[in-house]
């Protein structure tokens, strides 16, 4: 059955090889947030592995010719990107959300985000495709070339153009608790080659026939299932040691409003928003609690106002008489500077920040956002997609501009802080500013304010938290995160959940703040630990080539 299967895949051609390419690589999005079945990258990975043995069968029908070897890379090419194109569009078709929150001027675009934007990301797996067609080999070999290609092309997905690296195939892992442990020491770059090693590796199981099967066969398959089991022991283990305790003297208060979208989240009615806030963030949590008396943290998500915090002293002052002496705030809010114009001249600046008010209504520590999202927040080749009626999504003119560098922001009564908001949070390696890095200087805590309302009710909220979550665990420091409509949480540097809202819900988080753990492997090495695996697993794959070619030349000389 298994054999006939595979027979089928890879003699396949025409629509019928594009719909399995398509078919099984939207089998992928199974193993995301928030269904999380990790068993389902099998499907995609041995079907792609299929899929490149027949690609030069697909496209000159079996044949030898001076051109095959050209002619199958661009099958691989072809068939890549049909792959690629359904595990986008099953994994992210929720991004069509963000064209409905204001349909009269985005709806008609909902098409290029739903389906353009995969079309666009599925020129990576191509990529992939391509190169795994270029180095193929026959036997269990060729399961190394296909892991390392791909690899490399999800880090080019995550890297150019500013980078998109959601989803990338090492979350079918890292959103498993247990199993993205591992995080901690190889990241979510090695994540990812580790998933794809394992969940390609059963496509040799068929290589020798029907009815058939060898340690040549079964033997990759074999040693993807003790790679994942050893996976899986290290992350009960990790999980097995006690909580680091928690930071003396903190007592934090997440804000989740619930707040949408709609025509009323306008300057017209910013006394209501903000006293909606003010009124969540006095909330009594339990009968001991008396409103902010005990708090020392209120934490707000990002973007809660329809205005630009800093000029609006009336509302500085509000919340400024609304927090107790010993009680600060840190929110999300749109920060503006003067224009580079001759003395301050010219059109202001616009920075998405972290912005932290005292007990006197003063913004004392701010952060501006680095990593800002393409057409979301700022729109690349803006000239010419603003003539054909393109805007971005934030509503400021010129959209917003990205800050000078990351760097760590300084709390009243909380450690040095690495701030990170929404978008910033999908992006391994760098949520820790590299100076911080460098210079020993780490972080006491990961601060996460983001605004998922844009995508409502749909998968896209699960795999951001889901995501930043693993930064906590790359990282060994806990994860504090307030989102406009969820999943707001409190997390430890395990990754483990300690306190939570569910999607949708409007309420308040009363909790302690985590202690961070000793520098894992991955913070104090980052993605040179991944990068070596990389390494060791390419020089893996020439040696055992090497060895292939030179067998029979050695066999030759002992008949002799």
């Amino acid at each position: 059955m298994t054999f006939g299967l595979a027979q089928r895949v890879v003699l396949s051609s025409g629509w019928q090889r594009r719909l399995i390419a398509v078919a099984t690589g939207a089998c992928g999005a199974l193993c995301m947030a928030p269904l999380d079945i990790v068993p389902a990258l099998v499907i995609p990975m041995v079907a792609a592995v299929w899929l490149i043995d027949g690609c030069a069968h697909a496209e000159v029908g079996g044949t030898l010719s001076p051109r095959m070897r050209w002619a199958s890379v661009r099958a691989a090419a072809g068939t890549g990107w049909w792959w690629g194109f359904g595990y986008f569009v099953a994994g992210l078709w929720w991004l069509g959300s963000a064209f409905l929150v204001e349909p009269d001027k985005f709806a008609w675009l909902l098409p290029f985000g739903v389906f353009g934007l995969p079309a666009y990301l599925a020129l990576f797996p191509a990529l992939g495709f391509a190169f795994a067609r270029l180095f193929w080999s026959a036997g269990p070999a060729r399961i190394l070339v296909f892991a390392l290609c791909l690899m490399a092309a999800e880090w080019l997905r995550g890297t150019l153009l500013t980078g998109f690296p959601w989803n990338e195939f090492g979350m079918s892992l890292g959103g498993n608790l247990t199993l993205a442990q591992g995080a901690n020491v190889i990241g979510l770059h090695g994540l990812t080659l580790l998933a794809l090693l394992v969940a390609a590796s059963p496509a040799t199981s068929v290589d020798e026939g029907p009815g058939k099967a060898s340690i040549r066969t079964l033997g990759p398959g074999l040693c993807g299932l003790a790679a994942l089991a050893a996976l899986f022991g290290y992350g009960v283990a990790r999980l097995d040691k006690p909580s680091p305790g928690l930071v003396a003297g903190v007592k934090l208060r997440i804000v989740q409003p619930n707040a949408v979208l709609d025509a009323n989240f306008n300057y017209t009615h910013k006394d209501d928003i903000l006293h909606h806030y003010l009124a969540l963030s006095d909330r009594a949590t339990s009968p001991m609690t008396t409103g902010l008396a005990d708090v020392t943290h209120v934490v707000w998500p990002e973007s809660p106002f329809p205005f630009i915090l800093s000029r609006e002293a009336d509302a500085l002052a509000q919340i400024g008489a609304a927090l107790p002496a010993r009680t600060t705030l840190i929110t999300g809010a749109a920060r503006a500077e003067p224009g580079l114009g001759g003395e301050g001249h010219g059109p202001p600046r616009y920075f998405n920040a972290v912005q932290v008010v005292d007990r006197s209504g003063a913004v004392i520590g701010s952060y501006d956002k680095v990593h800002l999202v393409p057409f979301g927040e700022w729109l690349p080749l803006a000239p010419v997609l603003q003539s054909l009626g393109i805007q971005e999504f934030v509503s400021l003119p010129g959209g917003f501009e990205a800050g000078a560098s990351r760097r760590l922001l300084m709390v009243p009564g909380l450690p040095p802080t690495a701030a990170i908001i929404c978008y910033e949070a999908i992006f391994s390696g760098e949520v820790v500013p590299s100076e911080a890095r460098a210079a020993g200087k780490r972080p006491g805590l990961l601060l996460n304010v983001t605004d998922d309302a844009w995508f409502g009710f749909t998968a896209g909220p699960y795999q951001h938290f889901a995501q930043a979550r693993l930064r906590a665990i790359e990282e060994g420091l806990p994860l504090v995160r307030a989102a406009t409509t969820g999943i707001s949480a409190i997390v430890d540097a395990h990754g483990r959940t300690l306190a939570s809202l569910r999607l949708g819900a409007e309420n308040v988080i009363d909790g302690p703040l985590p202690q961070a753990i000793a520098p894992p492997p991955f913070a104090r090495h980052g993605n040179t630990i991944p990068f070596a695996l990389f390494s060791f697993v390419a020089i893996t794959r020439i040696l055992l080539n090497f060895s292939r070619k030179r067998r029979p030349k050695y066999r030759a000389m002992k008949d002799r």
